[in-house]
């Protein structure tokens, strides 16, 4: 990777100032933490005050897009302001000799920009359905399709991807040198997010059976 490539995304706003070494500004780490956690946390400042929104978040290209209600305040304050998009998976949790070397092992990352609003019902219906899509591949054709009423109360908002950091922890734990004399178990206890076997709705119609797509869905 080209030095400017591997910086890309460096900026004051998003560069470790602590732990640098785990850091990484290139759109490919960055995307494959983001393309494997659709839950983000958003931060944003609503009458004067600091606010998180938890809400799922999809790529397309090189902008991160989520929705609300039209009607959502903390949608309306986000437009066109600053706000701090954040997710992060867990790998598993570091035990070391020292309780004060106990870790977690995680993929984390942090991007920085300003929000805007997606214009048009028709370009709103269309990222929709790449969001749908993205989640549960050959769903979306199968589906009632959305209402202009449903799309008047939807709000797709986006962000460009172009100030960001991944921080990345894996391995073992990093004890101090004189502790791996101690006759104290250390190791990882790994962790992933599994999808669990499905469950039917109750109000099912008779005869409708579970769809191939479900077979497609990966998450991790």
């Amino acid at each position: 990777m080209k030095q400017d490539q591997a910086t890309e995304l460096k900026s004051e706003r998003s560069r470790l100032r602590r732990a640098h070494e785990r850091g990484s500004y290139d759109r490919e780490t960055l995307y494959s933490v983001l393309d494997a956690m659709p839950m983000a946390h958003i931060s944003y400042v609503i009458d004067g005050r600091p606010s998180v929104l938890p809400t799922l978040q999809w790529r397309e290209g090189d902008h991160i897009y989520w929705h609300g209600s039209s009607a959502s305040r903390a949608l309306r304050a986000m437009a066109g302001k600053d706000v701090c998009l954040s997710v992060t998976l867990m790998d598993g949790y570091v035990l070391a000799r020292s309780a004060m070397h106990h870790s977690v092992n995680f993929r984390s990352a942090m991007v920085f920009g300003v929000a805007e609003k997606v214009a048009g019902e028709a370009a709103k219906a269309v990222h929709l359905e790449r969001m749908v899509e993205g989640l549960f591949p050959g769903r979306w054709q199968g589906l009632r399709p959305v209402s202009d009423q449903e799309l008047k109360a939807t709000a797709v908002m986006r962000m460009p991807l172009e100030e960001a950091a991944a921080k990345i922890r894996s391995g073992g734990p990093n004890d101090d040198e004189e502790d791996y004399a101690l006759p104290i178990w250390a190791g990882v206890v790994p962790m992933q997010m599994a999808l669990q076997p499905v469950e039917a709705d109750m109000r099912n119609l008779e005869g409708v059976g579970e769809p191939a797509h479900l077979n497609r869905i990966r998450i991790g």
